[in-house]
C-alpha cells in the first residue's frame, strides 16, 4: 500500500507522476486477477461507500453511465454534491468525472502483476484554483486501506452463503460510525466467547478431567 500527494515522483509501485499536475493516489496490490477486479469496479456505489470516512445520503443513477450522490465526508468536514459521469479509458482504467467542485477526477487503474494485480486510484484536481486546507479530501488513504480489506476478505469468505449479500446489503449500507460501533460490538462479543469457553476448558482440565 502506498499513496502520494500532488508533485511527487512517480513510484516504482504503480504510483502515475503527479510532477505536472494536482493529483493525489494510493495504491494498493491484491490476489484478485485484473479481469475479476475490472468487472468488480463496475458496482461503482459499492466502491464509494467502501470510503470508511463517506456517509452518502443519496445516490441515484439519472442515466447509463452517469449518477447523482450527496455525501458528508468525515475526514475534512466538508458536505459535497457529486455529478458524475462514468468513463471506461480502456479495458482496466475507470475514470469517473466530475460536473463541479475542486475534484476533475477519479480514476481506478489495474495493471496485471505476478499473483494478482495492482489497483491505483487517483484524484485529479482542477488546476489553477485555490483549495482552502479544510477543502482537501484526506480519505484517499484510508478508502485504499479499506478496500484492499475488502477485497482481501471477499477472496477468503466470498464462499460463504449470504456473506457477498450481508456485505452489500446490509453492512456498506450503514453509517461508518455504525460499522465502527458494529466492529467493536462483535469484536467484544466474539472476546467474551473466548473467555467462557477457556473457562469451561479449565474447568473440564481441573476437575472432569
Amino acid at each position: 500500500m502506498s499513496s502520494a500527494a500532488a508533485g511527487e515522483p512517480t513510484h516504482a509501485d504503480g504510483a502515475p507522476a503527479a510532477t505536472d499536475r494536482d493529483a493525489a493516489w494510493v495504491v494498493l496490490q491484491t490476489r484478485w486477477p485484473a479481469t475479476d477486479l475490472a468487472l468488480w469496479l463496475t458496482d461503482v456505489r459499492r466502491l464509494y461507500r467502501i470510503n470508511p470516512f463517506l456517509e452518502i445520503t443519496l445516490w441515484q443513477h439519472n442515466s447509463p453511465g452517469h449518477f447523482h450522490a450527496r455525501l458528508f465526508n468525515h475526514s475534512n468536514g466538508q458536505a459535497a454534491e457529486l455529478i458524475a459521469s462514468l468513463d471506461w479509458l480502456d479495458d482496466m482504467t475507470l475514470q469517473v468525472n466530475y460536473a463541479s467542485g475542486i475534484k476533475q477526477s477519479t480514476r481506478f487503474a489495474i495493471e496485471t502483476i505476478v499473483g494478482g494485480s495492482r489497483l491505483t486510484i487517483t484524484d485529479e484536481y482542477v488546476r489553477g484554483i485555490t483549495i482552502a486546507p479544510e477543502q482537501v479530501d484526506r480519505s484517499l488513504h484510508a478508502w485504499g486501506v479499506a478496500m484492499a480489506g475488502y477485497l482481501a476478505r471477499d477472496r477468503r469468505w466470498g464462499w460463504l452463503p449470504l456473506y457477498r449479500w450481508f456485505m452489500e446489503k446490509v453492512w456498506l449500507p450503514m453509517k461508518p460510525s455504525a460499522r465502527r460501533i458494529t466492529f467493536i460490538v462483535l469484536v467484544i462479543s466474539l472476546a467474551d466467547i473466548a473467555l467462557i469457553a477457556l473457562g469451561f476448558t479449565i474447568y473440564w482440565l481441573e476437575f472432569a478431567g
